[in-house]
């Protein structure tokens, strides 16, 4: 009997294609993949134990102690090596400028004062007039509302600081990002360039950032914001090239034909036909910042982010919760503001003379206010501190307490048995497959698993990964953080299509969904742990639960959408042939849109990634653990450093095998 083994790519030509061989079957990709899971469960029922390069929390390979080495040769040289003292240390002296200015205009005390330059009236006076002046009314009372009830929370001053190094990152990566984007978008070779590294920069997880700017900038708020702007960049660049690119052709031919010059073109075309995407840009630039400069709290930078890490490290729920809301309030304010500038913009763009009548008074009247708030709170004490001692803060505190300490006396035996079941069931088990197995067997699986999925590039790709990773001395922790991330992105995907084919199929449904996906998306990695730090405790089941809540939004969206973009002929099609609403969705749409399950997986498990790794502070261990500890304990930090390296591994060996799998459904 001959064997046809299924081609992965799509066979070229147009001419009809040779039938199979009589008595011939073929081999699905789905069969493979089976036949190499059976044959890596035989081998490791025989081999279980046996170099699994397991290692101790507090040993150390000769990498890691290399790690410490130049750690330690740096900060001993950091002062008369010219490449620190012209460079780095330069870099990190403008930076610690910036954020040091804006830090005492309006959180710290400034020189010779008790209180910022501007104190809490004139920062909200501020806010209202800015939200109204790109935005309108109602996001001007929004931006009034949520920095007044950040006072209220006993908050003022952490928040100032977590917005502080926002605006300065935030700054400095506009600066680059909005040339770097045009240039991306006038010059092909430039953004063919460009995108490979904007694709690596947003693959990685946000901890990974952070070790090696340490390194080089110290612990503290340089290093925290120069994390955040290199974070946060990528889409700035990427959403201002899309929108050069997207500026209709036929427009800027006829600016040529006019005889504007190149600059001409750019800036009386180009840019101001794509403004509303760039802003679109510096909202999710900002939103980037936001979610980094919370998790750079492990760095020491100051905020509403260190007072999430501390009080998670304690297990003070009712701390983590209030400082989490907090966060969650400044999210939706920038959120919100920005995102009205970008749709005012294209509302207003019909009717700018008629609206220029009567707002341009009202500006003026708005600007004056905001200086006489400004004044006064640079003047007067009661203007600058905010009034009060928190009490807000302490009900929502003492509340999320009270609702903790019910949750674990009645919920606890649904709670306990929902992760037990999780576990036991799924995680223990495939955990245990991954690291008592031998690493060559682990290894090979994974390469074979990545060639069959995603084609022989994707095989190499994950060959040099696991090579490295292996190389790394933290092989048992990267397989337990492997399984984790794996099991977590199993039910996101779950939970991706129950919900995403819902959505796709219902348009109510995804009318009513979108926002709160949308919104969930908004809110940083750190606030989705509080919740469940309160329900299941510092596990790491914990951590699975928050990424799963974390990622689903997203993959939910791309199913949704997906789903949607199957031809309505077809359903139809299938509808007057008898097949049942199941039919329909598993045999047409769900098949149709293999695509967006693809592209799907590919998102869920980058966000899981991030968010497991994040989850190493409520007890999720393996590489998030070494993460943190290489911060807390220098003689660790090499080994820290390692995790990190190992988590980019993952990142990117996720992230081509899933690309390509996606490419290969969708041709």
């Amino acid at each position: 009997m001959t064997v046809a083994v299924e081609k992965p790519e799509r066979t070229e030509g147009t001419g009809p294609q040779p039938a199979p061989a009589k008595g011939a079957f073929r081999v699905s990709r789905a069969m493979v993949v089976a036949a190499i899971l059976v044959v890596w469960l035989v081998l490791f029922a025989v081999l279980r134990g046996r170099q699994t390069l397991s290692l101790a929390a507090a040993d150390l390979t000769d990498l890691h102690r290399w790690f410490n080495d130049v750690n330690d040769s740096i900060g001993a040289n950091r002062n008369s090596n010219p490449l620190f003292l012209y460079f780095f240390n330069e870099i990190r002296l403008v930076i610690d400028s910036l954020v040091t200015f804006v830090q005492e205009l309006i959180s710290q005390p400034s020189a010779g004062r008790p209180v910022p330059r501007i104190g809490w009236l004139g920062v909200v006076g501020i806010a209202g007039f800015v939200s109204w002046a790109v935005g309108n009314w109602r996001v001007a009372l929004l931006a009034v509302a949520g920095f007044t009830f950040l006072g209220l929370q006993g908050l003022w001053q952490e928040s100032m600081d977590t917005l502080a190094l926002t605006v300065s990152a935030v700054l400095v990566a506009l600066l680059f990002a909005i040339p770097l984007g045009v240039w991306a978008g006038l010059s092909d070779r430039f953004h063919r360039i460009v995108t490979p590294f904007l694709d690596f920069m947003q693959t990685m997880p946000t901890f990974v950032y952070l070790a090696p700017l340490t390194l080089f900038f110290l612990i503290g708020p340089a290093s925290a914001t120069i994390a955040t702007l290199i974070y946060a960049a990528p889409p700035a660049i990427r959403i201002t090239a899309h929108a050069i690119r997207s500026v209709s052709r036929t427009t800027v031919e006829a600016a040529d034909s006019l005889g504007a010059t190149r600059r001409q073109s750019l800036t009386k075309v180009l840019l101001p036909m794509s403004r509303r995407t760039v802003v679109m840009g510096v909202n999710q630039t900002i939103m980037a910042a936001l979610a980094m400069v919370t998790i750079a709290a492990l760095i020491d930078a100051p905020g509403l982010g260190k007072t999430v890490v501390q009080a998670l490290q304690s297990l003070d729920v009712g701390t983590a919760f209030n400082a989490g809301l907090a966060i969650v309030v400044m999210a939706i304010v920038l959120d919100r503001v920005t995102t009205a500038a970008s749709t005012r913009e294209e509302a207003a763009r019909g009717s700018r003379s008629r609206l220029q009548a009567w707002r341009r008074p009202l500006l003026a009247a708005g600007a004056a206010i905001t200086a006489v708030l400004v004044y006064l709170s640079h003047t007067y004490v009661w203007a600058a501190e905010f009034p009060g001692e928190g009490g807000v803060g302490s009900a929502v505190s003492s509340g999320a307490d009270s609702v903790t300490t019910w949750a674990q006396d009645n919920l606890s035996g649904i709670t306990n048995a929902l992760r037990e079941a999780l576990t036991n069931g799924l995680l223990n088990p495939f955990q245990t497959l991954l690291t008592d197995s031998p690493w060559w067997l682990v290894g090979a699986a994974l390469i074979a698993l990545g060639t069959v999925l995603g084609g022989r590039r994707a095989g190499l790709t994950t060959a040099v990964c696991v090579g490295l990773l292996v190389g790394t001395g933290v092989w048992s922790d990267s397989m337990t953080t492997l399984a984790s991330t794996v099991v977590a992105t199993v039910l996101v995907m779950l939970f991706g299509i129950g919900f995403g084919v819902w959505m796709g199929r219902n348009a109510l449904v995804d009318r009513l969904l979108r926002p709160s996906l949308d919104a969930a998306q908004v809110m940083p990695p750190f606030v989705y742990l509080v919740p469940f730090l309160a329900l299941f405790g510092a596990t790491r089941f914990t951590a699975i639960v928050a990424a799963v809540v974390y990622a689903a939004p997203v993959a939910v969206k791309i199913v949704a959408d997906g789903v949607r973009n199957v031809p309505a002929t077809t359903v139809e099609a299938a509808t007057s042939a008898g097949c049942s609403t199941w039919q329909i969705i598993t045999k047409v749409q769900l098949p149709m849109a293999r695509g967006a399950l693809t592209l799907a997986t590919n998102q869920g498990l980058i966000y899981v990634l991030s968010m497991v790794v994040v989850g190493g502070l409520v007890g999720a261990g393996a590489l998030g653990y070494d993460v943190v500890a290489g911060f807390s304990q220098g003689q660790l930090y090499g080994k820290g450093l390692a995790a990190g390296l190992a988590i980019v591994l993952l990142g990117v060996m996720f992230d081509r095998i899933t690309q390509a799998a996606a490419r290969r459904t969708s041709a």
